[in-house]
């Protein structure tokens, strides 16, 4: 993930494909558990009828925040010489805070709610697994690329 030379746009389009799958959850739980929690939370405050323009604002909010996450631990531009299990644990811990911080300005639901927040934790969780095992999954194929490329640039050398 330690890429160079991005522009503004490559930000753009990283803040919007992360607002998008963000989106298509809340789509899906919308369709799952939006009548069940309607009135309980103003996430599904539209029930199973969709999300509201002030919550896909908020989530928007929150993809920008993602966004620049990203930015902080996974380019050299801020920090340098730092592992990348550091640099990932930093980043899913400022993520969860940030998260907690939209939950608590926004009250994404009551703060006295175990439940909820037993919930949010093994959602993040999860998700943040699922992060983890695809960012894994994408650098050993990069990996495996990247070897291909060197023993085929280094036959061609033999021969």
């Amino acid at each position: 993930m330690m890429e160079e030379n991005k522009t503004v746009f490559n930000y753009i389009g990283r803040v919007f494909a992360i607002y998008g799958i963000v989106v298509l959850v809340f789509i899906v739980l919308t369709g799952v558990i939006g009548d069940i929690t309607k009135g309980y939370s103003p996430l599904f405050e539209l029930g199973g009828d969709g999300i509201s323009l002030p919550v896909l604002c908020e989530l928007l909010l929150l993809a920008v925040m993602i966004t620049i996450a990203q930015f902080v631990f996974f380019t050299d531009r801020l920090i340098m010489n730092m592992s990348m299990l550091v640099r990932n644990v930093l980043f899913f811990l400022t993520i969860m805070i940030v998260m907690v911080i939209m939950i608590l300005a926004f009250k994404w639901f009551a703060i006295d709610d175990l439940t909820a927040w037993i919930g949010f934790v093994v959602s993040y969780a999860v998700s943040m697994s699922v992060s983890a095992l695809i960012t894994k999954l994408k650098e050993k194929a990069e990996n495996i690329k990247m070897q291909e490329a060197l023993d085929k640039y280094n036959k061609k050398i033999e021969d």
